[in-house]
């Protein structure tokens, strides 16, 4: 059953939720803890097993056109044919072997959530400070916090000193959030309710004390886990359709075998013969290498994808990437570059472009000296602040805020040396930042005198201020509305702006005076859009892929980068979390379809839209990294997991996981995604004519009252020699040059459009005609039976093989992608020969498959027959060119 919504303990002053939990500052009793626990069981998450080993091997017979196989040679064991039955069989299992083998271990993201749960933690019991395991507390509990601890359950806070948490894994907040002790309308996100700690949240600065109200499955992190527990993964786009085929196929072989049993058992033909046909007919009709090349076919863009720096989980997720027609796109650190880096310097009343290597404008940047007032705002930036930097301060390893370590990368670049400076300048006191008071203070001594240097938001520091420095350094009038004019100019730009200001006496108490203070400047800061996403954000729009941000951050912001990237342009609305929070089904499916920028959104509703999207008919990427995102991952289509920064419980929901954290890696992706159907069209498109030509030659043969022309154990050579010497080969074809040009594959298209369902039939036809009609010329001849079936089945085999050429592109010729570009083509081939002229001159092969070398002249119109077919083929595509689907036709992307 699903964990009700909690309580709205952000809502409720901390005395009364600690009335209602039956506790008290000084914490539960260790009797009354115990009670509690048996009540309401250890705090950890629900875990729920998988398929065993014998499941997941049944599952793999569990397939239409299998159950065909396996009855076709139950029939044949029945008639005393141990060679067919035993080949047929053996052909069964080596299929559910190879997909056995390949299927990926199930997600485990209910134990990865688990496992993000801390396993100590201090609690007061008896009104002493204890420790003692995360899965013992019980609500009512008070749990002390401090920097580096990880939240053990949902706390409301009821002592909040300095305390900041990293809540970017459960709420897509870019940077730590400032925790207090006041309530929060009830109505308030879970971004904003910062009187609550999290379970899985992690303490970066301060302390802080709290009581539990939730514990295990009823925590924010257990909604999520029931969230995955009842979402179901659904289907992808590749076995949506593969089954929507197999199905066809099933019921159109089992046609074309009862119609030809019926017809020659009516014709008084023996039972016993017309059930081997029939047998034949199956068996020749079934396409037995298609879940081998499939399989093969994912796993060689598994490894391509590799090497791009994309990690499959999934084999499916290859292709389904190719077919995708929206991605969901998480901001911080997928789009941009996940750190603060300030842009712009205002002071003095002007604008100073800031950038890693070169300040702007100055005469001389770095050491070699900056206008004094700019000097003195870069000051302050390095000495009210608590980060730290490596000794290759820009660029370099950090430690601290990312807000703070951007102040000091900033500093670094224009000349200032941050630990010489706070090596000369010790401080003296300080006032630390709280959610109640937006700024922080610290007093340093400089020249042997006492200076306070303040930052914060500019509305807590502009009232205070009643002068300003100048460029040069000097005191001059302050005009509040120019400055902020500039700071939202600078918001709107999606700049985190941060105020500076000086102390007039050098004199620091509990909190800043009301008025005395001048005011410095300001430093806007931004985490950079990836240079490389916005290319991949161009590229996947022209390929017909639409980009949508759904992140945590701030409306402002979210939209600013959007339009830096490309996803959003001017004029584009931007919904929040709670804005997506008043709709209805129908209305959230058009908004999520119109808007592609959503901001302060919480897990639940990233799911929404991920299902609301779906329900638009679109195949849906998520990418993500934090807790929060587990679910969408988990129901989209494919899921996207951030490798280096991403969270575990994100990467066991997710099918993919990019190892660089890149967004441009998916471009990458979706190119190699449309490789693999490409490659999977050309393989069925191959295999398809044989099959039915074989088929059709067995059912016309019984229509016709004459022998059968070909076995079914040589149609299982012909089917499995080829599949694996010949289509395999298409697995290894290299992407064509126009893949990237052409619109998404429609989620409800069939695997093979019209154009290339006239072309399985042309080629089928060509086949049974040229098999069927030499192998009755010959008869008439005089060849021997097993001569003229030797002469059919090199028809196909030679056939099959001209057709391959043909293969090798969907719309040009062989040559397209290069003659010698897939190596595995002409070994293929060339395998494929000996084994046929094994097959045709080997006493042993004669023996096994009732086979006799053909007369010398046969071979002359086995091969005029195989390039007839791969001529007609060659005109018909240039005539329609290739498919259905015609290049250069993608989509605007929304």
């Amino acid at each position: 059953m699903a964990p009700e919504r909690a309580a709205a303990w952000h809502a409720r002053s901390p005395q009364d939720v600690l009335d209602a939990l039956r506790s008290s500052p000084h914490g539960l009793t260790t009797a009354d803890a115990a009670e509690r626990l048996r009540r309401h069981g250890p705090n950890r998450l629900p875990g729920r097993r998988g398929p065993g080993p014998w499941q997941r091997l049944a599952q793999q017979f569990h397939q239409p056109l299998i159950y065909i196989l396996l009855a076709s040679g139950a029939i044949a064991l029945l008639l005393g044919e141990w060679a067919d039955a035993g080949v047929i069989f053996g052909v069964v299992l080596v299929n559910a072997l190879i997909g056995f083998v390949q299927e990926g271990k199930a997600a485990d993201a209910l134990a990865a959530l688990a496992r993000s749960v801390a396993s100590t933690v201090t609690v007061l019991r008896d009104g002493r400070m204890v420790a003692c395991e995360a899965v013992e507390l019980v609500p009512g509990d008070v749990v002390r916090l401090g920097a580096g601890d990880k939240v053990p359950a949902d706390l409301r806070l009821f002592d909040a000193r300095s305390l900041q948490i990293a809540e970017a894994a459960l709420t897509g907040e870019s940077v730590a959030v400032a925790k207090d002790t006041a309530t929060v309308p009830a109505d308030g996100v879970l971004a904003e309710r910062a009187c609550m700690a999290y379970a899985g949240t992690l303490v970066t600065a301060g302390q802080g004390c709290g009581v539990v109200v939730a514990t295990g499955a009823d925590t924010e992190v257990g909604r999520i886990a029931h969230l995955l527990d009842v979402t179901d993964a659904l289907a992808t786009p590749l076995t949506r359709a593969m089954a929507g085929f197999s199905r066809v196929l099933l019921w159109l072989i089992l046609g074309l075998a009862v119609f030809g049993f019926v017809v020659g058992w009516m014709r008084g033909e023996a039972l016993a013969d017309m059930l081997m046909a029939a047998v034949a007919l199956a068996v020749g009709a079934i396409p037995e290498g298609l879940p081998a090349a499939v399989t093969v076919t994912l796993a060689i863009g598994v490894a391509r994808m590799a090497r791009r720096k994309a990690i499959v989980r999934r084999l499916p997720a290859v292709e389904t990437l190719g077919s995708t027609t929206v991605i969901c796109s998480d901001k911080t650190g997928t789009l941009t570059e996940n750190r603060m880096t300030v842009k712009v310097l205002w002071q003095g009343g002007r604008s100073f472009e800031w950038a890693e290597n070169t300040p702007e404008p100055s005469a001389e940047p770095g050491r070699a000296g900056l206008p004094a007032g700019l000097n003195e705002l870069l000051v302050a930036g390095v000495l009210c602040n608590d980060a730290r930097l490596q000794a290759d301060a820009a660029g370099g390893p950090a430690s601290g805020d990312p807000t703070e370590v951007a102040l000091l990368v900033a500093a670094d670049v224009g000349g200032l040396d941050g630990a010489a400076l706070r090596g000369a300048c010790p401080r003296l006191g300080e006032i630390p930042f709280d959610a109640a008071r937006p700024y922080m203070a610290v007093k340093v001594c400089v020249a042997d005198h006492p200076v306070v240097f303040v930052k914060g938001g500019l509305e807590a520091l502009l009232p205070r201020c009643a002068a300003q420095i100048g460029v040069d350094g000097c005191p001059e009038a302050l005009d509040p509305a120019a400055v902020e004019v500039a700071a939202t100019a600078l918001a709107a730009d999606g700049l985190r702006v941060l105020a500076f200001a000086r102390g007039g006496d050098g004199t620091l108490g509990a909190e800043l005076p009301a008025q005395g203070l001048v005011f410095l400047g300001l430093q806007a800061m931004q985490d950079p859009p990836r240079p490389a996403a916005i290319r991949a954000v161009a590229a996947c729009r022209a390929a017909g892929v639409t980009v949508k941000m759904i992140t945590g951050d701030h409306a402002a912001t979210a939209l600013a980068v959007a339009r830096q990237l490309g996803i959003a342009a001017d004029g584009d609305a931007v919904l929040t979390g709670r804005d997506l929070a008043g709709l209805d089904a129908l209305a959230l499916q058009a908004a999520a379809m119109r808007v592609n920028v959503f901001a302060r959104v919480e897990p639940a509703q990233k799911l929404r839209l991920v299902q609301a999207l779906q329900a638009g008919g679109e195949v849906v990427a998520m990418t993500g990294d934090g807790v929060n995102d587990a679910p969408a991952l988990k129901a989209a289509d494919i899921g996207v997991a951030m490798g280096a920064g991403g969270t575990e419980v994100a990467k066991e929901a997710a099918a993919m996981v990019l190892t660089d954290d890149n967004f441009a890696t998916l471009e990458a992706a979706v190119e190699a995604g449309r490789g693999v159907f490409d490659n999977l069209v050309k393989f069925i498109l191959w295999t398809l004519p044989t099959n039915f030509a074989e088929g059709l030659v067995i059912l016309f043969a019984v229509l016709a009252g004459t022998t059968l022309p070909i076995t079914p154990l040589q149609i299982l050579w012909i089917n499995m020699t080829t599949a694996v010497l010949l289509g395999m080969t298409l697995a290894f074809e290299p992407i064509e040059p126009d893949v990237m040009g052409r619109p998404p594959r429609p989620p409800g298209a069939p695997v093979l459009d019209a154009v290339q369902m006239r072309r399985v039939v042309l080629v089928g036809a060509l086949l049974v005609a040229a098999a069927f009609g030499l192998f009755l010329r010959w008869r008439g001849f005089g060849a021997s039976l097993e001569e003229a079936r030797t002469i059919a089945v090199n028809v196909f085999v030679a056939g099959e093989v001209a057709y391959l050429f043909n293969c090798r592109s969907l719309r040009g010729g062989f040559w397209r992608g290069g003659v010698l570009a897939n190596p595995w083509f002409w070994l293929g081939i060339g395998a494929m020969v000996a084994l046929q002229a094994a097959f045709t001159w080997w006493p042993a092969m004669n023996r096994l498959f009732a086979s006799a070398p053909p007369p010398p002249a046969a071979w002359l119109e086995i091969g005029a027959a195989a390039w007839a077919l791969a001529l007609a083929v060659g005109l018909e595509k240039r005539l329609t060119g290739g498919s259905a689907s015609r290049p250069g036709a993608a989509r605007i992307a929304r």
